[in-house]
């Protein structure tokens, strides 16, 4: 497959507004797990997924990230959204069609799927 020079623009145009979200402040953060055991059960995908959201909203203030396991290979793929001040929601057994509704009511309208979510909050201990 040979790129035309169109394509190479379309390519700098999204690396550069990954990178000015990288150096800006997001409104909501997406970080697609991907360790060993998500990649297997298709994490990749879910991250295609979500940056294909991302392309069609054409939202700049999503920020979408890896992470490696999060400890709960059986519920994989899944992934984390943390949106301002409020609690991290970890979205598992995700698939394409869950990730267009998580990104449509929640990253767009504010409202969790609760359906599609393990647990709302940090696992952390302060």
């Amino acid at each position: 497959m040979k790129l035309k020079p169109s394509d190479l623009d379309k390519i700098a145009q999204k690396m550069r507004s990954v990178t000015n979200l990288r150096k800006g402040t997001a409104r909501i953060k997406i970080t697609v797990h991907m360790g060993t055991c998500g990649i297997a059960s298709g994490a990749r995908d879910i991250l295609s997924a979500f940056l294909s959201c991302v392309e069609e909203e054409g939202v700049s203030d999503v920020l979408i990230t890896t992470s490696g396991c999060a400890g709960l290979c059986s519920r994989e793929p899944m992934a984390t959204i943390e949106a301002g001040d409020k609690p991290p929601v970890k979205y598992v057994d995700l698939t394409k069609e869950k990730v267009k509704r998580i990104f449509k009511d929640y990253v767009m309208g504010g409202k969790i799927v609760e359906e599609y979510a393990l647990a709302i909050g940090s696992e952390r201990v302060l």
